[in-house]
């Protein structure tokens, strides 16, 4: 039994230590927002962060997060009901299309404010690898600099 910290809770997870932390978030702790998407960390829709870090789960074994790792889903970003500043950003910008990937994107833009509050174009370009099929990114692109300012 492996115990995990997830949102901020110690959550226990009866997985074989090689299974994806992906399929341990949505299939047996039931949280489905992380999306799967390729399976071979390219696409981005099952991005969460690992110790503050984005990070594609579908490659990432259980064994490597049962030690104490924090990890936050797209669920524990709103707090108390209220959707962070990107979040937020997201809905204002019109963001979302079809929405499977948003929240990989929205993961991936948590991470790079946090770690470039007030990012370029450049920064963004090169911080968002996850791929959407609706070919929102100049809706990303902007929704991440209104959240910078927010």
């Amino acid at each position: 039994m492996a115990v995990l910290n997830v949102n901020g809770k110690s959550l226990q997870a009866n997985a074989d230590p090689r299974t994806p932390l992906l399929w341990v978030l949505r299939d047996t702790l039931g949280l489905t927002g992380t999306k799967y998407g390729c399976g071979i960390a390219q696409c981005g829709a099952c991005t969460v962060h690992i110790d503050g870090v984005a990070t594609r789960s579908c490659q990432v074994p259980l064994s490597a997060v049962a030690s104490g790792k924090k990890i936050v889903t797209i669920e524990g970003l709103a707090q108390d009901g209220k959707l962070n500043r990107i979040q937020q950003a997201w809905l204002d910008n019109d963001v979302p299309q079809c929405g499977y990937c948003q929240s990989g994107m929205i993961m991936a833009a948590t991470a790079l404010l946090a770690a470039k509050p007030n990012p370029t174009d450049a920064d963004i370009d090169a911080a968002m690898t996850n791929i959407c099929r609706c070919g929102t990114y100049q809706q990303v692109r902007e929704a991440i600099h209104a959240a910078a300012k927010a």
